[in-house]
């Protein structure tokens, strides 16, 4: 495997049958489909067999590649691409938990495992280390995109905006933010809320910085952002709350944080304020058309309009949820009252860096949603009383151009005008062959079968804006 730098391969055109979700609730297949891309790499023209001109410029394609060896990029027979994943929810410095006492309370969790490790991000070195080899692993998982939670230390989540721009891999980075000396250890918080805002300050200035000088070096740079990152409200000082939201409103920064996560975090707000978690978000100015909030399992019908009128998204946490968030994403609710939504790993309250497996989860968690889980509740009140079920399409949709709405990023999808990020799926590796010996042939079939049952050994390629970051050969 092999990681983007500036002299990698880049393409032109690329020829092949992609797999996307231009609308929400269905998928589209583009056969043997011909797409261009400009000097950014972004997509400039898309030609299907049977339009216009469609053989003079696949054979102009290809005549160029013969000059310049690499600018078309073809893919063979059982060679299939999928937009490139956009992942809304990550915990850097719980890499290396990952998997690790997930059968815990959530306390012993957070108190005895997840805060000390998340203390070490105070070495920038270890910081690096452990922010470049998950962009890197995310990466071969498919994912281009990642909305990342740093630490609450100016230089860790810096070296993590840094490890992610050498991957070649788009993000959005926040500094923590948990100030609150009462709700949070000595060991590991922010020494005043004065120090929170002036790093949060410090650390929009350096992203945009480091921004701009790599896009003036490199059209064909994927970007790196910055986010205003309070952790949640229990752990903020309302001083540092009101701070963050009219800084945010200043530099026109993302927000991302925690809303409703579970029974827990429920209730801090309507005891500490009298009015919901999202309500109180609201107020403190960390909900609006650049805010993602992660999991909203709890969110009522009021608090799912203020989403809705304020432009919030929601980063959906399938896998994380099952553990912590003591319920399930209301997806199709949420959707039908015309709320964003993308998907999110939440590693490590979720244990897998793969937005596969929480496509999968997302499907299976909106059923249970739907039919309820208890065998002795009677079957007409054991579930949600309502259609809550996804399909498996949808979930797609959300792990992709739902990710790229969240972020209002020109990403997740193959139309004129996006970004060129894409993964490449072979249906034929060995001990992994996703064909179903040719039975199941219909181009929906195929899709449920690479979603359901792909591994990271299917993935052998990834790009991102039209350079070559993973290639598996």
């Amino acid at each position: 495997m092999s990681i983007a730098s500036s002299s990698h391969a880049t393409v032109r055109a690329v020829l092949g049958s992609l797999f996307h979700t231009p609308e929400y609730g269905s998928f589209e297949l583009l056969e043997r489909a011909l797409l261009e891309l400009d000097d950014a790499g972004f997509i400039e023209r898309v030609t299907l067999p049977g339009d216009a001109g469609y053989d003079e410029r696949v054979a102009a394609a290809r005549a160029a590649d013969e000059l310049d060896p690499g600018s078309l990029l073809e893919l063979t027979d059982g060679r299939y691409g999928l937009p490139g994943f956009v992942d809304l929810h990550v915990h850097a410095p719980q890499w290396p938990q990952a998997g690790v006492a997930l059968d815990e309370p959530l306390d012993v969790w957070l108190d005895q495992r997840t805060f000390p490790l998340e203390a070490r991000f105070s070495d920038p070195f270890f910081a690096h280390g452990v922010s470049l080899d998950l962009a890197e692993t995310f990466l071969s998982r498919g994912t281009t995109t990642a909305l990342y939670f740093g630490s609450a230390h100016l230089e860790g989540s810096w070296e993590l905006a840094r490890a992610c721009t050498e991957a070649g891999q788009r993000a959005v980075v926040g500094k923590v933010v948990m100030d609150d000396p009462a709700a949070n250890h000595d060991f590991y918080r922010d020494a005043s809320p004065e120090q929170a805002l002036a790093d949060t300050e410090e650390f929009l200035g350096r992203v945009a910085g480091l921004d701009r000088e790599l896009r003036a070096g490199d059209p064909r740079f994927a970007g790196v952002y910055a986010a205003v990152t309070p952790r949640f409200i229990p752990s903020c000082t309302d001083e540092v709350l009101s701070g963050l939201g009219k800084m945010a409103a200043e530099h026109g920064a993302y927000i991302q944080s925690h809303c409703n996560e579970g029974e827990w975090e429920h209730g801090v707000a309507p005891e500490r304020y009298g009015v919901s978690d999202a309500r109180a978000l609201a107020d403190f100015g960390l909900l609006g058309p650049r805010s993602v909030m992660a999991h909203c399992t709890y969110m009522d019908e009021a608090d799912t309009e203020l989403f809705r009128e304020t432009g919030t998204a929601v980063a959906h946490c399938p896998i994380s949820n099952a553990y912590f968030a003591n319920s399930a994403c209301p997806v199709r609710r949420m959707r039908e009252h015309g709320v964003k939504i993308g998907l999110g790993t939440d590693v490590s309250g979720g244990f897998s860096p793969s937005l596969y497996d929480n496509i999968r989860q997302a499907v299976m968690a909106s059923r249970m949603l739907e039919d309820g889980v208890d065998a002795l509740v009677p079957i007409e009140r054991r579930g949600a009383g309502r259609p809550s079920r996804i399909s498996v399409a949808e979930a797609l949709y959300l792990a992709t151009k739902g990710g790229a709405e969240a972020l209002s990023l020109p990403v997740g999808s193959f139309e004129v005008g996006r970004a060129f990020d894409m993964q490449v799926v072979d249906v034929r590796r060995p001990y992994a062959d996703l064909t179903g010996f040719d039975v199941f042939t219909e181009p929906g079939d195929v899709l449920a079968r690479i979603l359901y049952l792909a591994t990271p050994d299917n993935i052998r390629q990834v790009w991102v804006q039209g350079r070559q970051v993973i290639d598996r050969g």
